[in-house]
């Protein structure tokens, strides 16, 4: 298949064809941050649709931080993963990753909410 036909086009009509098996590291990356959303919205679903014994408005604001950083990830996942990819092709510097920082951040803030609804209950 060449390159002009592949998705997307804006990666790899760019550069040239790198190492196969850096190419499918990336892609692997890529999956990983996909199950990883699929977790973070499958935990905020649960955590509230689950019926715990917790102050109702945290619980709801720890499953909304869970589903939203869950829905936001794979978009980010995708930008992260094409920017590696063209990095690759061109021999350049790899990208930093927001996602790493935004899933810490998203964790923490529904880990505390979740805390502080059980110390409130």
């Amino acid at each position: 298949m060449s390159a002009n036909r592949r998705f997307p086009a804006s990666v790899y009509t760019q550069g040239s064809e790198p190492d196969a098996r850096f190419t499918l590291a990336n892609e692997r990356t890529f999956l990983a941050w996909i199950r990883t959303a699929l977790a973070l919205i499958a935990g905020g679903v649960a955590l509230e649709l689950l019926g715990l014994e917790l102050h109702s408005g945290l619980r709801l604001a720890a499953s909304l931080v869970l589903v939203i950083t869950g829905v936001l990830a794979p978009g980010l996942a995708w930008l992260n993963w094409t920017r590696t990819e063209r990095a690759l092709r061109m021999s350049q510097p790899l990208p930093t990753s927001l996602l790493g920082s935004l899933l810490a951040a998203a964790v923490t803030i529904a880990g505390a909410l979740v805390m502080l609804a059980i110390l409130l209950r």
